[in-house]
């Protein structure tokens, strides 16, 4: 067994130091930025859908840089997200860092990062077709029971206006009246998820590290904090990864976590990893 305090899995490496400071200052720049000017960075930087109007595609880099930061709905300040990814890059990174080098380390997180952003972003265009053909089809041809399934598969606290809309058209479904009203309403659900959906986080590209480390070190042991049993690692990220994926597929109401992007991170870790493996990888 490796033990991760010692010799080449002790102390902070090069790359990792430096994305640790990155991602840092970024973090309290936007923090500053809200506070002084409310001004919410990750409209310019984070990653919107590909067919949203707000979108770049420099956004596919810069939004692995950016974590959320504050509660949308209490308007505090939230960390959770950037601890864990910085942890999850020192504690694993600085090992994969010694050992394939520099270069090699920071492409691993780079191309992780990226193809976490692509699978995401297939993945949603799906999602994303489906919400719209639902709609067209909604608007094409109203009825009360489309724009109930709509309403309960898209939003997740419906307003009490809505509620009240919705409570009243119930016990008129055929009157025409409220069908102008309910396509304006299945017109800003449909803009909500396709321009105002932004992704940010570094979990990708930290995915892609955990699947190399599994690779080049199955047998180092590892806890999880919520469960802190020592499992092999061959034996923790596996499954852990078919938990993203159940969560992925399940696709839950509220869930604002994208499993797909850590699913599409580990992937493009694990084949990277993989290659140099095959061909014995040369620190350089």
């Amino acid at each position: 067994m490796h033990s991760l305090g010692t010799g080449r899995f002790g102390s902070t490496t090069q790359v990792v130091r430096n994305l640790l400071i990155i991602n840092i200052v970024i973090y309290v720049l936007c923090i500053f930025l809200w506070i002084s000017m409310e001004f919410d960075i990750h409209k310019i930087f984070g990653l919107y859908y590909f067919k949203a109007q707000s979108f770049k595609p420099y956004q596919f880099i810069t939004h692995m840089f950016l974590h959320a930061y504050m509660n949308p709905f209490t308007n505090r300040i939230i960390i959770f997200h950037i601890l864990f990814n910085m942890f999850g890059l020192w504690m694993f990174g600085r090992v994969l860092e010694n050992v394939l080098g520099s270069k090699k380390f920071f492409m691993l997180f780079f191309i992780s990062g990226l193809g976490a952003a692509f699978i995401h972003t297939f993945v949603q265009h799906l999602q994303m077709s489906a919400l719209i053909q639902l709609a067209d089809s909604f608007i094409s041809a109203p009825s009360y029971d489309a724009f109930n399934l709509i309403v309960e598969k898209y939003i997740n606290s419906p307003s009490q206006y809505l509620i009240s809309f919705m409570d009243n058209w119930f016990y008129q479904p055929d009157n025409p009246a409220f069908f102008n009203e309910a396509k304006s309403i299945v017109s800003s659900i449909v803009h909500l998820h396709v321009d105002e959906n932004i992704t940010v986080g570094a979990s990708g590209a930290v995915f892609g590290i955990l699947a190399a480390f599994t690779v080049l070190f199955p047998n180092v042991e590892l806890m999880l904090i919520f469960f802190p049993v020592p499992i092999k690692a061959k034996y923790l990220v596996p499954g852990y990864a078919i938990l993203e994926l159940i969560f992925g597929v399940a696709n839950f109401k509220g869930d604002n976590i994208a499993h797909f992007a850590h699913l599409g991170g580990a992937l493009f870790g694990l084949i990277l990893v993989l290659i140099w493996k095959r061909n014995q990888f040369r620190r350089y």
